[in-house]
């Protein structure tokens, strides 16, 4: 099994995210090509500080999708809630007319969905796993 790796001082990973992020109550905000690339700016300064290294985000009119690598170390609810704040406060401010959209000021939906993604399939990584109790097996037979 062959993995494209991420290293640091202590540890070896590779860790790829999948978030989805909607607006509050599936409003239509990102109708305008500007909304989008402001909020795609946004997220990729805030990665920056974060050390995370942002692969893709597109948006549909209610929601967005990111994919992200992280750290082992990242705090990943603080990391999503300031791309939370910041992108609602910069768009709003930017461009105010989207709070005739928004209910009540609320821009982002409290909650969100995020997933790990993977270099191979679960079935191949159950495959592996299973090799090794062969080899541990193999190992202990030659020994006699």
């Amino acid at each position: 099994m062959k993995y494209l790796l991420d290293k640091g001082s202590h540890s070896i990973y590779a860790l790829q995210y999948h978030l989805v992020q909607c607006i509050k109550y599936r409003r239509k905000v990102f109708v305008s090509e500007d909304i989008v690339a402001l909020l795609k700016t946004k997220i990729h300064e805030i990665s920056e500080t974060y050390e995370v290294d942002v692969l893709n985000i597109e948006a549909d009119v209610d929601h967005f999708h990111m994919l992200f690598k992280a750290k082992p170390t990242c705090d990943l609810p603080k990391y999503i809630n300031t791309v939370k704040t910041i992108t609602s406060r910069e768009i709003r401010k930017t461009y105010p007319e989207v709070k005739k959209f928004l209910w009540q000021d609320k821009f982002w939906s409290s909650s969100y969905f995020l997933a790990t993604t993977g270099q191979v399939t679960l079935e191949m990584l159950k495959k592996y796993v299973e090799q090794q109790k062969k080899g541990r097996m193999n190992a202990t037979n030659t020994e006699d």
